[in-house]
């Protein structure tokens, strides 16, 4: 019903400014991420892109630069793939920066082949939750000094094709790409839903959202026959500016300081699948992720 009810709805548009804020976005040289950048560098926040490869991340550098027309951008090094790097990465932030009001853990990586992080996590639950989730861990404080402040994981509806398999949830009993790319998606929406709860009273709130289904380089590592079927669905899907709206509704719509630990499609209030919405694996794998990280984190 939300689905049907929002296709009926006027496009999201806000004239929201974001002065004097300061915005961290992860995976932010390309696709949804990029033009996040763009136009809340064109409200006025300080921008920090966290990016992976830094030659890519410098070229979109000057991209997001002269089409925000915003000087307050800068680039930093984050490879979510190894947590060495994401520690190094908020060390510096956290040293660098009086301030985040908004960080979008926007980064990831889609069903590709079977793979393993630099810590030995399966490539797609490491980048995709458990990246993000120590990410997030390192910053709190900052972002809880800043507050009122926002953070918003970038999950997917293929979430609610996903189940937590939480005795094998680096799949190295049977992986299949998609089902683990389902399992990682779920995790960000149980994940956002657990931090708003923890974070209830510090003036931070959480959202996870289905970008739509987005023309991005995350596609590079469907088979021919899902890249052809992607292809006939192409007028139905959405550029990435259409696929950033949503992270940008979360990131600066009014209403949604009083929500929080909601999951949101096309700039609205959505449903998540019922594993989406079970507290109980929400909290199990919350506290997997912290074993498995060797962090304390109630």
């Amino acid at each position: 019903m939300a689905a049907f009810r929002n296709m009926f709805r006027g496009a999201w548009s806000s004239d929201a400014k974001l002065d004097g804020k300061t915005v961290i976005i992860t995976g932010s040289n390309t696709g949804i991420g990029k033009e996040a950048a763009i136009d809340l560098a064109k409200r006025g926040a300080r921008i920090i892109m966290a990016c992976r490869d830094m030659e890519k991340a410098n070229a979109a550098l000057k991209d997001v630069t002269e089409a925000s027309g915003s000087q307050n951008i800068v680039v930093k090094k984050l490879d979510l793939s190894d947590t060495k790097s994401i520690r190094e990465f908020a060390e510096l932030i956290n040293k660098e920066e009086s301030q985040l009001n908004i960080l979008i853990n926007n980064a990831g990586v889609m069903v590709c082949p079977y793979g393993k992080t630099a810590d030995g996590f399966e490539t797609q639950i490491g980048v995709n939750h458990i990246g993000p989730f120590l990410l997030t861990y390192l910053l709190l404080d900052l972002i809880k000094k800043s507050a009122p402040a926002r953070i918003i994981n970038v999950s997917s509806v293929a979430h609610k094709y996903g189940s937590i398999n939480l005795e094998d949830l680096n799949s190295e009993k049977a992986y299949s790409k998609s089902a683990a790319y389902s399992q990682s998606k779920l995790a960000n929406v149980l994940f956002t839903r657990l931090l708003a709860t923890k974070l209830k009273g510090t003036g931070v709130t959480a959202y996870s959202l289905h970008p739509g289904v987005v023309q991005t380089d995350l596609w590079r590592h469907l088979n021919k026959a899902e890249q052809a079927v992607m292809w006939m669905a192409r007028p139905f899907t959405k550029t990435s500016v259409q696929g950033a709206q949503t992270t940008i509704y979360c990131a600066v719509e009014p209403e949604l300081a009083t929500e929080s630990g909601g999951y949101y499609s096309d700039c609205a209030k959505a449903t998540c699948s019922t594993l989406g919405s079970d507290d109980k694996m929400a909290q199990d794998l919350w506290d997997l992720t912290c074993k498995l990280l060797n962090i304390t984190w109630d």
